[in-house]
């Protein structure tokens, strides 16, 4: 399926050149703007949860790992994305119990119409938070049909061949929907609306091998027409396994 998408992983976090946080314009106010999306995947529990800030305006409350946020917030603020005015902008994260803490300092380059995903990744072992940025593709599907866009973002898992089935089907007899999807890799894909399983293997498992060695199992998840839907494979809260998948709602 035709697509644009962008995957750039921000190696470390500082603090944006030339307007600073304290001078620049509110990022929520009316004008040209992206939409912006945070999910904390953060490994450390001594640093979860965390708050977001955006230029200092209020992104975010108590992010627990997996959680996301504007969708977190309570009702009406509690879209999928929030529009963000265009221009160089930095996402501050700070510890919900101690917000003198800072976790990360993430710097963003927001550009016109574009939606773009934050993820907070690392952090075990009290290693660095490294964020990765992705920009998303939500126009509507064709009829019927569900946009899925997979991010790997399991250290432990390796590289893995992905699965989307009918709940239950035989993985001996399946042909990999993603093959060999590495570590920061994100792809997207289109499938008719139904309820799917989902489930990774490590790349290049023999067919016979592969029902005994799914590293990552989503057991069911209903993909509803005209919908899209990001699904992220990614360790357990303090990293390594069990691993998981967790969806999210584009649209």
């Amino acid at each position: 399926m035709a697509h644009r998408s962008t995957f750039v992983v921000v190696a470390a976090a500082a603090l944006l050149a030339g307007c600073g946080t304290t001078d620049a314009p509110d990022p929520l106010l009316p004008g040209p703007a992206g939409r912006v999306r945070f999910v904390n995947l953060i490994t450390d529990a001594a640093r979860n949860p965390v708050n977001a800030t955006l230029e200092r305006m209020p992104f975010g409350v108590n992010l627990n790992y997996a959680g996301t946020t504007p969708s977190s917030l309570p009702a009406p603020a509690n879209a999928i994305y929030r529009p963000i005015l265009t221009g160089s902008r930095t996402l501050v994260l700070r510890r919900t119990a101690d917000t003198a803490a800072v976790v990360a300092t993430i710097p963003l380059s927001i550009a016109v119409s574009v939606d773009y995903t934050v993820y907070a990744t690392g952090g075990v072992g009290a290693s660095p938070i490294v964020p990765v940025i992705t920009t998303d593709t939500n126009s509507t599907p064709a009829a019927g049909q569900v946009r899925v866009r997979v991010v790997h973002l399991a250290p432990t898992a390796g590289a893995v061949d992905l699965f989307v089935t009918a709940v239950g089907a035989d993985l001996a007899t399946a042909t990999p929907t993603l093959a060999g999807v590495a570590l920061g890799g994100t792809r997207y894909l289109s499938v008719p609306a139904a309820t799917y399983q989902v489930r990774a293997v490590p790349a290049g498992t023999a067919p016979s091998a592969r029902a005994a060695n799914v590293t990552i199992n989503l057991a069911s998840v209903a993909l509803p027409a005209n919908g899209a839907r990001t699904i992220i494979a990614a360790d357990n809260s303090t990293g390594g396994a069990p691993l998981r998948f967790i969806p999210l709602v584009d649209r």
